[in-house]
């Protein structure tokens, strides 16, 4: 029975198709590693563009771009803009800026939207918005909801996600102005210029 077994085709090629599967495994694992790579932003970089925007470099602002890193990864690209908003109650806000995308895409973007709840105050700000799961620059423009409880704010910086399917916009804010509370809404991102917050 033992030498049966021993000269049965079966084991030898099921341990083959073992070996080649595993081989074709370890193939594929780097080479979308390095795919993933090529179409994202590390951390460095990012951390280096932030800077040159904001124009200062703060400990805060390495922190949250330090939080969302841990939180979500690698972004597909970024925006650089500037936005206004003001509440009392009810509130606006109205942005413009330009979407850059590691795999070369570029686009000229607008936001506008509107927000309830207890907030008061006005602020002008700075935007340095990570984009995370875009599959092209016109995907950008739809309606992203705020993400429920995702407002932080680490020493004069804050940050708070937006999700519209998987596509994920983490707008991160260092501006001026005097604004309290809390709000939900959501930001319309669109080609042109809007004055209608909807």
């Amino acid at each position: 029975m033992r030498n049966l077994l021993s000269t049965c085709p079966f084991p030898r090629a099921s341990h083959l198709f073992l070996i080649g599967l595993l081989a074709c495994l370890s193939l594929i694992a780097p080479a979308s590693a390095a795919e993933d790579e090529k179409n994202t932003y590390d951390q460095d970089s990012v951390m280096k563009e932030a800077k040159m925007f904001f124009g200062e470099a703060t400990e805060g602002l390495a922190k949250v771009i330090e939080k969302v890193f841990k939180e979500q990864g690698r972004p597909v690209g970024y925006i650089k803009g500037e936005e206004v908003s003001a509440a009392i109650t009810v509130g606006l806000s109205y942005g413009k800026g330009d979407l850059i995308l590691k795999n070369g895409e570029a686009a000229k973007v607008f936001w506008q939207g509107p927000s309830i709840g207890f907030d008061l105050g006005f602020n002008a700000s700075k935007v340095f918005t990570l984009v995370y799961n875009l599959p092209s620059k016109n995907d950008v423009y739809q309606r992203f909801p705020g993400v429920d409880g995702s407002l932080y704010w680490i020493a004069g910086v804050g940050v708070n996600y937006q999700r519209r399917n998987d596509i994920v916009l983490a707008p991160i804010r260092l501006g001026a102005g005097w604004r309290t509370g809390a709000s939900v809404g959501y930001l319309h991102y669109t080609r042109e210029r809007s004055y209608l917050p909807l």
